[in-house]
């Protein structure tokens, strides 16, 4: 169901249709415990503000070491879907290099002492053996760098419609244009508003990403503190003579830049992170001149027009860890947000520990075994501060 009336009645209701909502759908519909699931989105198509503005890399270096246990937990479902769930591959190599000036070379040392532990392919470069790899490095440029050879670029739409069709198949509803105006607890089940109808379920998903704090207002929990961040991108013509395809994505280790091969053409952003209220966010033009300087000041790239720009979302908690736990105030009242940049490459192992919490389980082996825990997660973390 698309974009109709919402059901009567359901187990589980799941407020936003991203990538964090649709996925903890998919595994809340089809895992052992079965739920009745609907999701509701206020846009008019799923993924609209960061899912579908993502850059699409799935590495295991990259992020708060959280956010690197959920990447490593995630790599399983991501590598071998489910039979039925995308026709071609999620995932496509393409490698990732974390480059490094003179100035910086503590930082690269950094990040890969403390990745090569659980990344199973790690390697340390001299500047030398980084152009060999990325041509278009201005000489001088990279004193060091780290090369991850197996981070992969990410079929992002193909991951978010795999989890709508997997819910549509389990026999669960998504909702579009249905922004959520009225939250109230009425006895053992919550009542949610919104123009499309009302709906009665027994326990509520805060999947809201950018509105989460505010879904959270209307149904009487106390905000956490997420912040909207937004984040430009631009796309550009390689050099003629280039191959751009055989690229790795090009990451500053400080992120103050990458650029990455995108169809053809060229991604680039500068990691821009500049807090704004939820919306649906445009490229400033600074932000775009800035990504250009950036690039050019790193590679021998001239960038004589940019054929697209973008902005889009990226959501974090306070201590830029995700939330995904039951409200410490309200019952069957759950947090799913604050993914940050991130939510892409974490989601199968995000949503699964949303099912774990909405169903009373304990968290499963294979999850514990990389890493990942409740409490890391828990929104309960933030009742003290």
């Amino acid at each position: 169901m698309n974009g109709g009336a919402i059901p009567d009645s359901t187990d589980v209701l799941i407020i936003g249709a991203g990538i964090a909502g649709l996925s903890a759908a998919h595994a809340l519909a089809t895992g052992d415990r079965r739920h009745r699931v609907v999701v509701i989105e206020r846009e008019d198509q799923p993924g609209y503000h960061a899912t579908g503005r993502s850059a699409a890399l799935f590495t295991e270096a990259y992020g708060h070491p959280v956010i690197r246990a959920l990447s490593r937990a995630s790599r399983g479902f991501l590598a071998s879907p489910p039979d039925g769930f995308i026709d071609n591959p999620l995932l496509t190599p393409c490698g990732v290099l974390h480059v490094g000036r003179a100035d910086q070379r503590e930082a690269v040392e950094r990040l890969f002492v403390e990745c090569q532990a659980f990344v199973k392919a790690l390697d340390y470069l001299d500047e030398s053996t980084a152009r060999s790899l990325q041509p278009v490095l201005r000489p001088g440029f990279a004193s060091a760098a780290v090369y991850e050879p197996d981070a992969l670029d990410m079929d992002v739409d193909g991951l978010l419609q795999g989890y709508a069709r997997g819910l549509r198949t389990a026999g669960g509803s998504l909702v579009t244009g249905a922004p959520v105006t009225a939250i109230e607890r009425q006895g053992d089940h919550w009542r949610v508003e919104t123009p499309r109808g009302t709906i009665r379920a027994d326990a509520v998903v805060n999947a809201a990403g950018a509105w989460a704090d505010h879904a959270a207002s209307l149904a009487g929990a106390r905000p956490l503190g997420l912040q909207p961040l937004r984040r430009t991108a631009i796309l550009f013509d390689a050099p003629a003579e280039a191959e751009p395809s055989r690229w790795p994505m090009t990451l500053d280790v400080d992120e103050t830049f990458y650029f990455k091969p995108e169809a053809g053409r060229l991604l680039a952003s500068p990691a821009d992170e500049t807090p704004v209220p939820p919306g649906d966010v445009q490229a400033e033009e600074w932000d775009v001149a800035v990504a250009a300087d950036r690039v050019q000041a790193a590679t021998t790239l001239t960038i004589q027009s940019i054929t697209h720009r973008w902005a889009g979302l990226r959501t974090f908690a306070p201590d830029r860890v995700p939330v995904v736990g039951a409200d410490p105030d309200l019952p069957s009242f759950y947090w799913l947000a604050g993914q940050g940049g991130y939510g892409i490459m974490t989601a199968p192992a995000m949503a699964r520990v949303a099912a774990t919490v909405v169903g009373g389980d304990p968290l499963p082996g294979d999850l514990a075994d990389h890493g990942v825990t409740l409490e890391a997660l828990s929104p309960a973390r933030f009742s003290c501060t």
